[in-house]
């Protein structure tokens, strides 16, 4: 009979918990570091001027727009534009039947020699009787119903005058023109169709696209604020509201080619936005705007002499949605510092506190750092990239 004999596990006990305890001293040493500092490229602020263009939305409104209504009674007889074209001031776009009318200047017209011819008789009579009550030929009443005759005559073509202009601005009505020059939409009615007099629809609407309204919102916290910065001196405005030159992004992404004007903005803030719209006019030689179309307009409201410019690249932002940059502190170590921005200019941020001029802003090898972290500034720009910085300058 063989005898196997199981070897003890004590050995293998051993072992495990030798590894656990020598795990264990090492978990309380700290992590290995980098070997040398993370180069990264910087830029040093500097103050500078830099205009503060402010963009806000807006959309398309005609410049002058004017609804056809008829002013007389009738049939359309034709339509005499072709929709969506342009048309120009004074051009008759509607022919309303105008037999109605043209008979009732005939009769107006009649109507007026009837009194001329009246009034010729009764002034040579009351002249004649004017010669003869001298000389006691007729009675002075005769001679004064003689002159009153004669008013009455004079009153009577008045009015008959009157009426024919009465009834020839009828007539000129059934022709019913253009009453600005602009592109004109679809016609609400064809011929055949019965229009009335001051009707509420109109039958067309004209529209002048050249030049063109820009309306645009701002709200007025903001724009206090701009005014009471420009008050207090700091930001600084040499240029008038209504001077103001204004630039068009379209819907697009794609800027328009001309250049427009701020024309005026609202004395009163709307109660339901807590917004004020500003007015700008351009140019729109081609038809290239419509009305009604999205746009965000950029004007310059300000000029600040007390900003910073960094690259985009430069500025981050939390979940919140504030800004933020990475500075190089004294003990060259990446410190994150939150900065308050005021629109860009170019492929710049405009920051306006936050850092200050000399602090060293981290632009390029942001992926390679953490805060805290050893970093090897290499100046970038103006000192020309691959340059290593000198020590941080303190903030003035």
């Amino acid at each position: 009979m063989q005898i196997r004999f199981r070897q003890s596990p004590a050995p293998l006990v051993i072992v495990l918990a030798s590894t656990l305890m020598l795990a264990a001293c090492n978990s309380d040493q700290a992590p290995p570091q980098a070997s040398g500092p993370v180069s990264v490229g910087v830029v040093v602020a500097k103050i500078e001027s830099a205009p503060l263009v402010t963009e806000l939305p807006g959309r398309t409104t005609p410049y002058l727009v004017a609804e056809l209504r008829p002013q007389v009674t009738g049939l359309i007889q034709k339509r005499l534009f072709t929709e969506g074209s342009t048309v120009n001031a004074g051009q008759t776009l509607y022919q309303i039947d105008p037999a109605t009318y043209q008979a009732a200047y005939d009769s107006a017209a009649a109507n007026l020699a009837r009194a001329q011819a009246n009034l010729t008789n009764t002034r040579l009579k009351a002249e004649r009787y004017a010669d003869l009550v001298k000389v006691e030929a007729v009675s002075r009443q005769a001679n004064d119903d003689a002159d009153a005759a004669l008013k009455l005559a004079e009153a009577d073509v008045a009015a008959a005058r009157a009426a024919i202009e009465k009834t020839r601005i009828d007539l000129d009505f059934t022709r019913l023109r253009a009453p600005i020059s602009g592109r004109i939409g679809r016609s609400l009615v064809t011929p055949g169709a019965l229009v009335t007099a001051n009707q509420a629809s109109a039958l067309a609407t004209v529209q002048q696209l050249d030049p063109i309204y820009v309306d645009l919102t701002q709200s007025s916290a903001d724009m206090q604020r701009l005014r009471r910065e420009i008050a207090e001196g700091t930001l600084s405005s040499n240029t008038r509201d209504h001077d103001l030159p204004v630039r068009l992004v379209l819907e697009d992404g794609s800027e328009y080619g001309q250049e427009g004007k701020l024309a005026f903005s609202e004395v009163s803030v709307d109660p339901n936005t807590g917004s004020v719209t500003l007015r700008a006019r351009f140019p729109n030689p081609n038809g290239e705007l419509l009305p009604g179309m999205y746009v965000r307009a950029r004007l310059v409201q300000g000029q600040t002499e007390q900003a910073i410019l960094l690259p985009h690249a430069a500025v981050s932002h939390d979940p919140r949605g504030n800004a933020q940059v990475v500075l190089v502190n004294a003990e060259n170590q990446a410190e994150p510092r939150p900065v308050q921005l005021r629109g860009t200019q170019g492929k710049h941020w405009i920051v306006t506190g936050g850092i200050a001029a000399g602090d060293q802003v981290i632009v390029e090898g942001l992926q390679k750092i953490r805060p805290g972290v050893k970093v090897q500034p290499q100046i970038l720009g103006a000192q020309g990239a691959g340059e290593t910085a000198a020590a941080p300058v303190a903030a003035q």
